[in-house]
Formats: C-alpha cells, sequence, structure tokens
C-alpha cells in the first residue's frame, strides 16, 4: 500500500483511540509528516525500535508497541512454558507515554499467557537489566528514548543475562515482529490480570546493595569534602542516585531540584543529553552557588553520565573517553594497590572508543578488547569470559558516556558511574588533584589521545537513501588519504576483512557483521563511519594522537574538515 492508502487505512479505523485520531488530522494538512508517519514499518532493528510518537505505521503509538510485544511473545512461547513462566521484566523512562506503552506491553504479554514483571514508577534501564538477572526472567524491555528529543519514544528488549539480545536472538524476534501482521489488526485477548506483577521497592533496595559494591574505598564517602552537583535531567535515576550517595555517606551533594522530577517535555532543557555543553546549564549555576567540584548529570533513562570538572577557568565538560579514562586509571590503581587486580583483567571498549583507555590498561597490566559499536557486545564477552574463564571483567565503556564498573549489570549504568566518579574525585581531592589534573597526568604519561565526532541528520526517505549512497560510494570507490594522511588499511564490518593499501593479503575481522568502516591511517590516527541505528544520522568518528595538546588539536580538526568535506559529496549527489 502506499502511504496514502495506510493514512485511509487508519483514518477509517473506528477502534483508533482519540489520542491518535487527533493526530491523524495534523497529518491529514502535511503532505510531507503523512508520507514520513506511512512510508514503511517502524523497524524493529537488534536493539528494538525507537521512533516519533504519533500515529503511523512509521511512530511510536499504542498499536506499534502491541505489534512488537505480540511478536516478542511469539518468540518467547516458542522457547517454552518454562521462559512463558520466567516472564519479562518492564521498565519505563519519564517520556511521554512511557507509562501506557509499558502498561500495553504487560497486558499484551499477559494476553498470551506469559508473566510480566512491571515497575508501577519510572526506573532506570541499568536496573532494569539487573532485575531480569536478579528475577531470573527469561527477557526485559524498558521503555525509552535515552537522550532523544521529547516527541521520541522507543522500546529496547533485553535477554536472560541483562544484556540486550545478540545478533542471533535479536534476529529470531525481528521475524516473529515482522509476522505479528498488521498492527491495527491485532487484538488483545482477555487475561488472567494476576499474570501482571507489580515490582516493589524491595526490588530498589536489592539493586542497592549491589551498587555499594562498586565503592573501591568504602570508608572514603563519611569523610570525604568532595562537593559534587548531581542532576537526572528529569530523568528516572534522581531518585536511585540520590539514596545510594546518601546511603553510603557523602554529604557534600547538591542536586538541581529544578530537574529531580521526571519529566518527559524536558522544561528546562534544550536536550536531554549529557554531552552537550547547555544540559549542564542550571548544574553549573548550582556549582557555582555551592563551590562544587565536580557537576554530574545522567541521561532520562540512567544508562549515560557526563562530568564537568570545576577548573581556573570555569567547569570544564569532558568526553565521554576522557571520564572513561579517568575512571580506568582510578578503578585499576586502586586494585593494584589492594592486590586484587586479577593476572587476566580485561578492559573492554567499542571500535570507536579512544585507545588511550587501552594504553592505561596496559600500563597496569590488563589487557583490552575492542568490540563492535552497542553495549550489547561489551555484555556478550562478560557472559563468554564467565563462562570459559580465560578473562575477568574489569571495566566496559564506550565513547558515547557510558561506563559498567560491575557486572551485575548487564548494560551502560550510570548509577554506578556516579558513585565511581564520586569517589575518584574525593580520592583525587585528598592527595590535592582535580579528575582535571588527573587527566592531563595521563596525557603526560601516554600521549594527547584526543577523539571528534561528526553528526549529519538526513530524515525521511531521501535521507535514508543519501546514507545508503554515501556507504555505497566509499565501499566501490576505496580511500587512499584523508586529509593528505596515507590510509595504511581499512576494515569493512559488513565484510568482516581488513584490507591493506600497500597490497598485503587481506585479514578476518573476528566481530559479527556490521554496517560500518573504520580507516587507520599512517601517523596514527583513524577514521570510522558508522551510520546511526536509532536516529536518521550518518556519524564520523575519529581519533587522533600526538606528543602535545596544540598538535592533536590542530590534527583533529583538520581531519574532521576534511573528510566531511569529502563525505558530503556522496550525501549531496
Amino acid at each position: 500500500m502506499s502511504y496514502k492508502q495506510l493514512f485511509e487505512q487508519w483514518n477509517s479505523f473506528s477502534e483508533l483511540e482519540p489520542v491518535w485520531q487527533e493526530n491523524l488530522q495534523l497529518l491529514a494538512s502535511d503532505e510531507k509528516q503523512m508520507e514520513d508517519a506511512f512510508y514503511r514499518n517502524l523497524e524493529f532493528g537488534t536493539g528494538g525500535m525507537r521512533g516519533e510518537i504519533g500515529a503511523g505505521t512509521n511512530r511510536m503509538n499504542t498499536y506499534t508497541i502491541r505489534k512488537a510485544t505480540t511478536g516478542l511473545a511469539s518468540y518467547i512461547k516458542a522457547a517454552g512454558k518454562d521462559a512463558m513462566n520466567r516472564g519479562v521484566v518492564i521498565a519505563y523512562d519519564s517520556r511521554r507515554f512511557s507509562p501506557e506503552f509499558a502498561q500495553e506491553a504487560a497486558n499484551t504479554l499477559a494476553s498470551n499467557g506469559i508473566t510480566a514483571y512491571l515497575y508501577r514508577e519510572p526506573r532506570t534501564t541499568p536496573q532494569l537489566s539487573y532485575s531480569v538477572r536478579k528475577l531470573h526472567a527469561y527477557m526485559g524491555i524498558v521503555i525509552t528514548a535515552s537522550h532523544n528529543p521529547p516527541e521520541y519514544n522507543g522500546f529496547k528488549v533485553y535477554g536472560e543475562d541483562g544484556a540486550q539480545l545478540n545478533l542471533e536472538d535479536a534476529d529470531a524476534v525481528i521475524r516473529y515482529v515482522n509476522e505479528a501482521g498488521d498492527a491495527l489488526q491485532i487484538k488483545r485477548s482477555n487475561f488472567d490480570e494476576n499474570l501482571v506483577i507489580q515490582l516493589d521497592e524491595d526490588m530498589d533496595s536489592a539493586y542497592i546493595n549491589e551498587l555499594i559494591t562498586v565503592q573501591e574505598n568504602p570508608g572514603l564517602a563519611s569523610k570525604s569534602k568532595v562537593r559534587v552537583v548531581f542532576t537526572p535531567l528529569h530523568g528516572a535515576s534522581g531518585k536511585t542516585v540520590k539514596r545510594i550517595l546518601s546511603e553510603v555517606g557523602y554529604e557534600h551533594i547538591h542536586y538541581v531540584e529544578e530537574q529531580m522530577e521526571p519529566n518527559g517535555e524536558f522544561p528546562t532543557l534544550k536536550s536531554p543529553n549529557p554531552e552537550e555543553q547547555s544540559a549542564f546549564e542550571y548544574a553549573i549555576q548550582y556549582g557555582e552557588k555551592y563551590d562544587a567540584d565536580i557537576l554530574v548529570a545522567a541521561d532520562p533513562d540512567g544508562d549515560r553520565v557526563g562530568l564537568a570538572v570545576k577548573t581556573a577557568e570555569g567547569y570544564k565538560l569532558l568526553s565521554g573517553n576522557q571520564t572513561g579514562a579517568i575512571l580506568i586509571e582510578y578503578l585499576l590503581t586502586q586494585r593494584k594497590d589492594k592486590g586484587t587486580m586479577p593476572a587476566n583483567g580485561r578492559v573492554f571498549k567499542t571500535i570507536v572508543t579512544s585507545d588511550l583507555g587501552r594504553v592505561i590498561a596496559e600500563y597496569h597490566g590488563a589487557s583490552t578488547e575492542d568490540v563492535l559499536t552497542g553495549f550489547k557486545f561489551i555484555g556478550e564477552k562478560i557472559k563468554q569470559y564467565e563462562e570459559t574463564k580465560e578473562y575477568e571483567f574489569l571495566f566496559g565503556y564506550e565513547e558515547s558516556y557510558g561506563y559498567l564498573v560491575k557486572s551485575f549489570a548487564r548494560d551502560k549504568d550510570a548509577i554506578q558511574s556516579v558513585l565511581a566518579i564520586v569517589e575518584a574525585a574525593a580520592y583525587y581531592k585528598e592527595k590535592g588533584m582535580t579528575l582535571v589534573d588527573v587527566l592531563n597526568t595521563l596525557y603526560e604519561r601516554h600521549g594527547y589521545y584526543l577523539e571528534g565526532l561528526v553528526s549529519v541528520t538526513k530524515k525521511g526517505v531521501s535521507g535514508a537513501k543519501a546514507i545508503q549512497n554515501l556507504l555505497e560510494q566509499i565501499r566501490i570507490h576505496q580511500l587512499m588519504e584523508v586529509a593528505g594522511i596515507a590510509v595504511l588499511s581499512q576494515e569493512d564490518y559488513s565484510t568482516s576483512l581488513r584490507t591493506f593499501t600497500d597490497g598485503r593479503k587481506a585479514e578476518q575481522i573476528l566481530l559479527p557483521k556490521s554496517n560500518v568502516l573504520k580507516y587507520l591511517l599512517a601517523d596514527g590516527s583513524w577514521v570510522c563511519v558508522r551510520p546511526s541505528g536509532t536516529e536518521p544520522k550518518i556519524k564520523y568518528y575519529f581519533g587522533v594522537t600526538s606528543g602535545s595538546e596544540a598538535e592533536s588539536l590542530e590534527k583533529l580538526e583538520v581531519l574532521k574538515e576534511a573528510f566531511s568535506a569529502s563525505m558530503n559529496t556522496y550525501l549531496e549527489n
């Protein structure tokens, strides 16, 4: 059917809920929006689905939630009665329609005879991950769109190990979702209400007890003079962060009161993204008022965290790579000092994350392993090595502000990260150092590793075609240089091949296939091209290293400008 025919089908559906009927009336007078809402089915990918809220097949609404959950239910039923009884844990964050979508998912599961454990109030993504493991559930769902604008929401799926589904299981779920049929025609049968079990504060307390174990220096909190400002950016983490920091004994913590309550409109923010300086506007005001050493912000679903550090010039916002480097340095130093560093300890990072973490880990006697972008691949490695005992998990992180200290959760955990960051700040403050001082020490020791990211948004049908054209063209026309620097090798993760410009035999890449290209340059720099899995964007990642900050900054800017310009020719054609 054409998008106009699908619009008419929805418009004539007598049982359509009023909120979506009203939205359809707005689409009727906006041809471009109508096309975008109906030109395809909202894609259910390996991480679930995410999109704008509204009526339509390409939107997040009651019917697309019901279809996704029906497909998931079919997958669970195929696994047998035990899987159905173990059930699914459901959490949601502060976004528009999150409670309604979570309830719809729970009711749909129950109508299929599957137990649903439903949180009564907003809870973080890492708590969902932990809860799946704690309850020995078969799967998990979290309703969230992370740091996207208010008009977005999403549906993320987790496996029984508490990690996002691996590629094989995700492909199986996708097949069931695609087979679920027309979202409007899926009816929920009557169900036993006892199959929907409300989760209460007992699960909160169990999670808090695990969080306490993240501390490397449990006695440090009660005597610390470190001053901290925290904001959950109107998300789900505020209550939990406040409780854990109080329970372990930190006293000089100030909370951005205007942003503590969950609110999916994000009324005080330009964007609820802790990667952006604007997200710290209120936190900076609090920091200046209370003379805070650090400012910490978590994103709406509480899995990513941003950090700003007081300097003589004001508060300096650190990148995800920089915060990760500081945490590796602190955690591994503590374990070495206490004699608890395992001989087979391993740090995990993604292929677009800085190599500074690798050299810090090696300095402390630990190895590092790269995985594809997406924290589920780190979760997959944790599970693998728990079974084989080949390596012991030390830390996992990605450049996009996600960190995991302890593996009782299997996704990035902002609550763990807040506790570790505050402890590191307290520890170094006793030594007369700020976290920026620590970072500069690492640069002086290992070199100035700097990274950058350029994201190009290309919405709609034409945007998707432009992104696809770019990826096709750079595979056809292999890059030989970037900004005058020779390309030594190209890693194409869609073919799992590493090829060399000097004619050497190609090498196999032992990672799952993914639509990603990475170029390693002659001066040690690298560039990576990756389409976003959750937004209509193409992303270019950059990494450089040199002996001075000025040289690395210059190299990074030249690389970003030259590469982006060359890619624009493909996007515009």
